[in-house]
């Protein structure tokens, strides 16, 4: 009986001492759905891109596109050459009117129907192009942008009358620029 017990012993010492293994996962992603998703948006970026140069092709006698940064072109309607006027900063009120076209020049949004804008500088919610777009721009200064749909809208649209994917045109006019008092 005791050869029993002291069996028992030595076999549930032995069991208890086996190393704890790796669960393995259910299901295994090849990442394949990303490497789609990165090619789709590599095409649809070059499909847009090459809409925007031909507009900029045909018009490339009467206007001077400027790339941007931030990926997208624009050029000025109206300039202002005064040096002592400064581009908004963080926390500027921005006073601007904006239209909305697509590529084509087929009117999306009027100014009238946007409104006069007041724009808190990078603290409220504005679409990314839009938003960059303010900071080049001084009071009374008018540009014409044209935004690739990533920097525009992207892949939502705004729910109402601009689709997914789509790129767009926006004259901006910066009205006044009302400095932050903590900057």
């Amino acid at each position: 009986m005791n050869k029993l017990v002291l069996l028992i012993l030595i076999f549930l010492a032995v069991i208890s001492c086996k190393q704890p293994e790796a669960r393995r996962p259910v299901s295994v992603s090849s990442g394949s759905f990303i490497n789609a998703s990165v090619e789709r948006n590599k095409k649809l970026y070059a499909h847009e891109q090459s809409q925007i140069e031909k507009i900029m092709k045909k018009n490339k006698d009467s206007t001077n596109f400027i790339a941007s940064e931030s990926g997208f072109w624009y050029y000025y309607n109206t300039k202002v050459e005064v040096d002592s006027l400064e581009t908004p900063k963080f926390g500027d009120i921005v006073n601007f009117n904006y239209n909305v076209k697509t590529l084509n020049g087929k009117l999306i949004y009027s100014k009238e129907a946007l409104k006069t804008q007041n724009y808190a500088m990078d603290r409220e919610e504005l679409f990314t192009g839009l938003r960059e777009g303010l900071k080049l721009l001084k009071t009374g200064e008018t540009a014409t942008f044209l935004f690739p749909s990533q920097k525009a809208y992207g892949y939502y649209g705004d729910e109402h009358k601009i689709g997914s994917n789509t790129p767009i045109i926006c004259e901006v006019t910066v009205n006044s620029i009302t400095q932050n008092q903590t900057n």
